[in-house]
């Protein structure tokens, strides 16, 4: 059996740069010590969610990856540990040109890589076209000692074509590093209903593609934002096996069972029925019935 230990760190951040980072550098030594091997981190873990505001002066938190300090921080930390590390990053790859990106650095340090946000939402609170670039390197998936991980980035959430096409690349797990959150003013059942729509559409990808999903957020009050936390892995089938809390930083180990993708593959075989040779339609922005 190929079974896997994924650490989940769910924190809170403030306007310290390098505090953000010595938080995280604790936490991935807490879930490394009890016995995670693959660790992810939440989007945009080493500042503030700053895309609540367009600002311009935001765009000094950036940083080149691989060259830039948290690339070689994190790279030094998964090779002192022997773990993989999932970790997402403002990028700046020239000037005027960033990316909301996440590394891939492997157990021994090596950098494999990085993938940069494909979906960029502008919303109210999330102004994230003013600061991102869409990501130009395609889907990814990267393989470490430990498992083949495909990452997929916040907003990519919503959008099963993203996950297909990183699951049809070989991943055996998504992991989604994300920020999100309720906005102060809005009310319980508005919040509620949010919340279970974003861990449902995960969900869904596990079932559809028959691979475990990780999905790992945010927690605090930033500006008008509660980050509602709410981490949670979900087996291939859909079933939760870890859900955090809305509120508290948390810091979770679960094993997971890599085999179980072929066990629910070949009992539900939505991966053998798939139509392929009728789904050209699904590349049209939409489909006119009057054309």
């Amino acid at each position: 059996m190929k079974k896997v230990k994924v650490g989940l760190v769910q924190m809170s951040c403030k306007a310290d740069k390098n505090a953000n980072i010595e938080k995280a550098v604790q936490r991935v030594r807490e879930v490394a010590a009890a016995g995670a091997q693959i660790i992810c981190l939440q989007e945009l873990f080493t500042s503030l969610y700053f895309c609540d505001t367009e600002n311009y002066d935001h765009f000094q938190l950036a940083e080149a990856i691989p060259q830039g300090q948290s690339t070689e921080i994190f790279s030094n930390l998964a090779k002192e540990l022997g773990v993989v590390i999932i970790a997402s990053l403002f990028e700046k790859r020239t000037q005027g040109i960033y990316h909301n990106t996440t590394a891939v650095l492997d157990a021994d340090g090596k950098y494999l890589g990085k993938y940069r946000k494909m979906h960029i939402p502008d919303d109210p609170s999330f102004y994230e076209k003013f600061y991102f670039t869409p990501g130009d390197l395609g889907y990814k998936v990267f393989e470490t000692r430990f498992a083949k991980v495909g990452v997929l980035i916040c907003w990519d959430q919503w959008y099963p074509e993203a996950a297909r096409i990183t699951a049809l690349m070989g991943a055996e797990l998504l992991v989604y590093p994300t920020a999100i959150g309720w906005a102060t003013s809005q009310d319980e059942s508005t919040n509620t209903e949010q919340y279970n729509a974003w861990q449902t559409i995960q969900r869904s990808h596990a079932v559809a593609n028959g691979v475990h999903v990780v999905s790992v957020n945010r927690v605090g009050l930033e500006g008008e934002l509660q980050f509602w936390g709410g981490s949670f892995v979900s087996n291939p089938f859909g079933t939760l096996l870890y859900k955090a809390s809305h509120s508290n930083e948390e810091s979770h180990v679960q094993e997971i069972d890599l085999d179980l993708t072929d066990s629910y593959r070949v009992h539900w075989p939505f991966m053998r029925d798939r139509r392929i040779d009728s789904y050209l339609p699904v590349t049209k922005r939409f489909i006119d019935s009057e054309m």
